[in-house]
């Protein structure tokens, strides 16, 4: 039986229409969801991501204001961060990771208000996520949640193995892959034999970004992948020409899966359009706030 194929290229067109609704119908057009991304350095695919994060903003009626910054000083990019803090037609604060070499992104990100945070990197929803708070989720491990959640994927004690321990995606979806009950083994760059941890996982999600680093002879028949390492390999070094590779190689895995995310359209345009969501619910005040009927676009966390 044929793998079956996880579009989240599907998925996340029919969040992004069920949020352009919910803009035009509930008079948010005066003061529109409004979403800061702050780049610093001249990264090729960083550049890629925000143009994908912005496009599909406009498309449903999210505001973008870009900030872009070749060289700046973590001093400066404070007073940048505080006077968004401060602005109220700001809703959500994102900095585009890599920084250069001179700034901390730890120092950084935890600069943003929590509520205008809508990465969900700052230690304080980190913190809320571990409690099953509201909060704002990492976009990655929330598109892939989601997924989980709209194919009826079972979770309730099978082992989920995790490739990469990253902030970003790793040890988020650690922790929510417990709330699901799952049983959580997390790989690094320093486990040693890592088919004797892949070959046991009922779902494989690997976040590492090393294209073809997981071959067929490193899974079980029947597994479950989340290919969320995503590489952008150039030929000429320019953002225009391109090539997206996951970290699964796909013709030789997915036969003896039983889902399979492809790259691109699959984790990937879930994680834009899981940071749309955030935006939104940030814009309506849905986070930080004693209010207990919310509208939920995301039904997975």
């Amino acid at each position: 039986m044929p793998p079956h194929i996880l579009d989240g290229k599907k998925i996340a067109l029919q969040k992004q229409a069920t949020m352009a609704t919910i803009i035009q119908n509930y008079n948010l057009q005066a003061l529109p969801p409004h979403l800061a991304i702050i780049q610093v350095g001249d990264d090729t695919a960083s550049h890629i991501y925000i143009k994908n994060k912005t496009k599909a903003c406009k498309k449903i009626g999210i505001k973008t204001t870009e900030i872009y910054h070749t060289h700046i000083s973590e001093n400066k990019l404070y007073k940048i961060i505080n006077e968004l803090n401060e602005d109220p037609t700001i809703h959500g604060i994102i900095v585009q990771l890599p920084l250069p070499k001179n700034i901390n992104p730890e120092n950084i990100l935890h600069k943003i208000h929590p509520a205008k945070d809508v990465d969900g990197f700052h230690f304080k929803n980190y913190g809320r996520l571990s409690f099953k708070l509201p909060t704002h989720v990492p976009a990655t491990p929330l598109g892939i949640l989601e997924m989980i959640h709209i194919h009826k994927i079972e979770t309730k004690g099978k082992h989920c193995v995790i490739i990469g321990n990253s902030k970003i995606v790793g040890a988020p979806l650690g922790i929510l892959m417990q709330h699901l009950q799952a049983t959580v083994t997390i790989c690094h760059i320093h486990t040693n034999d890592l088919t004797h941890f892949t070959k046991q996982a009922d779902i494989l999600i690997s976040a590492v970004g090393k294209p073809g680093l997981i071959t067929q002879k490193m899974v079980k028949k029947g597994v479950v992948i989340f290919d969320v390492g995503t590489t952008f390999v150039t030929d000429n070094h320019t953002i225009s020409k391109y090539t997206l590779k996951g970290d699964v190689i796909f013709e030789e895995v997915s036969p003896i899966c039983s889902a399979i995310t492809p790259v691109p359209g699959g984790v990937g345009p879930m994680t834009v359009t899981a940071l749309m969501h955030n935006t939104l619910r940030a814009a309506q005040g849905q986070v930080y706030t004693l209010q207990k009927n919310q509208t939920k676009i995301f039904k997975g966390y």
